[in-house]
């Protein structure tokens, strides 16, 4: 069993299947998809759970091939294959388009319409074989797109002529899946060239999926729905199933029961809690999932060692740029919302998937749903207020929050560096506590703040406001007499006085000045500075400093060695 390997960066279902690799069975995925019978199905899901690899499954298990028996062996033993004939029928009988558009994350326009041309032309080589059934201006034009030697007007209709070319040879309406169709959109929206792309996407869309009458049926997939103003113009025959749909709600992502399966399988049952903490929490329709990738890439790390720790691995594979633009552009309210969402708390928002890339900075409302379609928030509850849907949203999981931590990090260093800081750092060095405590609390009310009341906010807090602080070195955390200090800060120049900082938490505002003057005893207590008279100092600064809230008060002392002569 352990031999099995893991399908890590597989996405074609065949390879993973004759591979002999894990696979988490979601064949009655087409059980279902028969039964809807929907002309065009729109399938929006998070980045990373499985959308390919359906996919993928779809097609070796419609497509017609030469030899009517080459793909069923690979359903061998799946659920499918159970669900009776007028199901298994249906294997090998449709001529199957299959085209993703992932390559078309590109950064100008006349690149990503190059990636998306070699993906559709790549498409009509698979198709080769068909030529000889062609009339001459429709093997003309085949060859002209195969070739990539067509003007923009072939490849506007591509997939609809490809679908009649198909039912010309096989005299079989065709199956048509398209995969990541909102990447090139996505790209184009945060490189500037959003229009054009809309315009080509809509139109290859329209033509072959709107009155195709060579078109059997279709499954797209993508992040999030885009408005049918959009891109589905007139498109009647649509169904669109998100995360808030309850059908198909098992199909991507793992369920509970096929992680409890794999982890056994693996012998690693004894992770399942940190497994739990890190990559559950997705609630799609009513079905509490996991991040499949996340997973799978969690079970590889414990077969090398069973003591690994969880890592955010979904972060390192998907665009986080939506959750940056909510950090980086955020008002003082929407900060509020963000401290409670770290905090583990919930907010709420109303909820709605026709939205467009063009929307995302329009309103906050849209930026939330954004974040809820891709996958950054899940839902915890849903209630409707007259025609109005509102969804009380949390963050899903551990490698979330890590998502959003590393990147309030990555924003609050970035406000640092653009900020002048000198005047708090002159008031903390001369020992000017008002105008030190002043600033200081400024600056808290300006950052985003999670983990309230735990000092490894504020410590961090701290010695980010301090990272710009020239010819000084900043230390935290080091031995010093019978402990560790929190903060020093020196000097080279052993003439120029240090400052020693001991950190508290109040549990309540009223409680700030105590815990600031025990911060400031501790110093005295633990011998924190007795090292510094070693290194040559013979005066510097000590500061209790107490935190509640986004409110501080400081407390401060001047401690000074005095010399031979200064005792006479």
């Amino acid at each position: 069993m352990l031999n099995t390997p893991l399908p890590i960066g597989f996405d074609d279902f065949k390879e993973i299947i004759t591979g002999k690799y894990y696979y988490v069975d979601k064949s009655w995925f087409i059980k279902e998809l028969l039964d809807q019978k929907a002309k065009v199905n729109l399938f929006t899901r998070p980045r990373r759970f499985g959308k390919t690899l359906n996919l993928s499954m779809l097609r070796y298990y419609f497509e017609r091939t030469e030899n009517k028996e080459d793909n069923r062996s690979l359903f061998d033993g799946l659920k499918i294959m159970q669900a009776g004939r007028q199901y298994t029928q249906e294997m090998g009988q449709y001529p199957v388009i299959m085209l993703t558009l992932k390559s078309a994350k590109q950064g100008t326009y006349e690149y990503a319409y190059t990636c998306l041309c070699e993906a559709i032309a790549n498409e009509y080589d698979r198709h080769k074989m068909i030529i000889s059934a062609l009339e001459y201006a429709d093997k003309d034009k085949f060859n002209r797109i195969r070739n990539q030697q067509g003007g923009p007007g072939d490849y506007l209709t591509s997939l609809a002529f490809l679908s009649k070319c198909l039912y010309t040879y096989y005299e079989k309406p065709a199956v048509i899946l398209i995969d990541e169709y909102d990447v090139p959109l996505e790209n184009a929206y945060y490189n500037g060239f959003y229009d054009e792309m809309i315009c080509f996407i809509r139109s290859l869309f329209e033509s072959a999926l709107k009155t195709n009458p060579y078109l059997a049926f279709s499954v797209v997939t993508g992040c999030l729905r885009i408005s049918k103003e959009s891109v589905f113009t007139g498109l009647n025959n649509l169904d669109v199933i998100s995360i808030l749909n309850e059908d198909y709600d098992e199909y991507f992502g793992f369920v509970q029961k096929e992680v409890t399966e794999m982890l056994s399988f693996y012998h690693c049952e004894a992770s399942m809690p940190t497994m739990k903490d890190w990559y559950d929490g997705y609630l799609f329709g009513q079905t509490e999932v996991y991040n499949p990738w996340s997973v799978i890439n969690y079970i590889k790390r414990l077969l090398i060692n069973p003591n690994s720790f969880p890592t955010a691995a979904w972060s390192n594979t998907s665009s986080n740029s939506i959750v940056k633009d909510l950090v980086y552009h955020a008002s003082s309210e929407v900060r509020e919302q963000i401290e409670k969402l770290m905090n583990g708390e919930t907010i709420e928002k109303r909820i709605h998937d026709d939205i467009t890339y063009e929307d995302i900075h329009t309103s906050e409302e849209n930026l939330w749903n954004f974040l809820y379609f891709t996958g950054y928030l899940k839902g915890v509850s849903v209630r409707m207020d007259g025609v109005n849907r509102y969804i009380t949203m949390a963050i899903p999981n551990k490698e979330v929050l890590y998502i959003y931590d590393n990147t309030v990090t990555n924003w609050f260093r970035d406000e640092v560096k653009i900020k002048d800081l000198s005047a708090m750092y002159a008031a903390m060095l001369k020992g000017d506590v008002a105008v030190f405590q002043q600033l200081l609390t400024q600056e808290l009310r300006g950052t985003i703040s999670y983990m309230d009341n735990k000092e490894a906010f504020y410590h961090g807090f701290l010695v980010g406001i301090l990272a710009n602080l020239k010819d000084y070195l900043v230390k935290s955390n080091r031995e010093g007499g019978t402990g560790r200090y929190d903060i020093c800060i020196y000097h080279l120049d052993e003439t120029i006085p240090p400052v020693v900082i001991e950190l508290k938490i109040a549990r309540t505002f009223a409680d700030m000045e105590k815990r600031a003057q025990e911060a400031l005893n501790q110093i005295e207590e633990k011998q924190y500075d007795a090292w510094l008279p070693d290194e040559g100092y013979t005066a510097w600064i000590r500061y209790g400093i107490a935190f509640y809230k986004k409110k501080c008060m400081i407390k401060m002392e001047r401690k000074k060695i005095l010399s031979y002569s200064d005792s006479f």
